[in-house]
């Protein structure tokens, strides 16, 4: 009879938030395998064995995030939501978030895997970030989309362009809260980017 594997001795939500901590506070290139051991509580041989590898480990964790903290940019796809509501509590809430003393600042997919030193898991990382970030831009996009159909935002807004900008305030939130911008000068900000789309 084939002898079975040891069953898992851990709780794989636990295992990734933490993780998710750990890369989000540290990025995917700085964060060590010993400082993901020691977060997760797991050794080495136990992580590659849940995850295949340090970059497998990195995409489970931004599912979880994106399930998680990060489930913020889902809004924009809320049908039940007038598209400037659903566009304005996205970004406002996507403040709220990446403020929250709860956990690291600023937004993981913005933050963690932007650059690297080339190697095919930094790549593979910033691939993995890259994908989401054109999931979410497209999301905007879709919802000024509505918009416009709709007569809530002007017919002469370039859908493309408006998801662009819109996207760019929301990755630009992540810099400007680590370099201390108050949550209230960027709840305003906002308030002005979503003003500018009415007229």
């Amino acid at each position: 009879m084939a002898q079975q594997g040891r069953p898992r001795t851990f709780v794989e939500e636990e295992v990734l938030d933490a993780a998710m901590q750990v890369f989000w506070r540290h990025g995917y290139e700085a964060s060590s395998i010993a400082q993901l051991r020691a977060a997760t509580g797991l050794s080495s041989a136990s992580l590659y064995g849940a995850f295949g590898s340090k970059e497998g480990l990195f995409e489970r964790a931004i599912e979880h995030y994106i399930a998680g903290p990060g489930r913020v940019s889902e809004l924009v796809g809320d049908l039940r939501l007038g598209p400037l509501d659903a566009l304005g509590r996205m970004i406002h809430g996507t403040i709220e978030m990446q403020s929250d003393l709860a956990h690291p600042g600023g937004c993981l997919v913005a933050l963690s895997a932007t650059v690297g030193a080339g190697g095919d898991d930094d790549v593979a990382a910033r691939s993995v970030v890259a994908a989401r970030r054109a999931e979410d831009r497209a999301g905007i996009e879709a919802c000024i989309r509505r918009g416009v159909a709709a007569g809530a935002i002007p017919a002469d807004r370039d859908p493309v362009a408006s998801a662009i900008l819109v996207h760019s305030f929301v990755l630009g939130v992540s810099t400007q809260l680590l370099d201390a911008v108050p949550p209230a000068a960027l709840h305003t900000a906002a308030d002005l980017l979503l003003n500018g789309l009415r007229r």
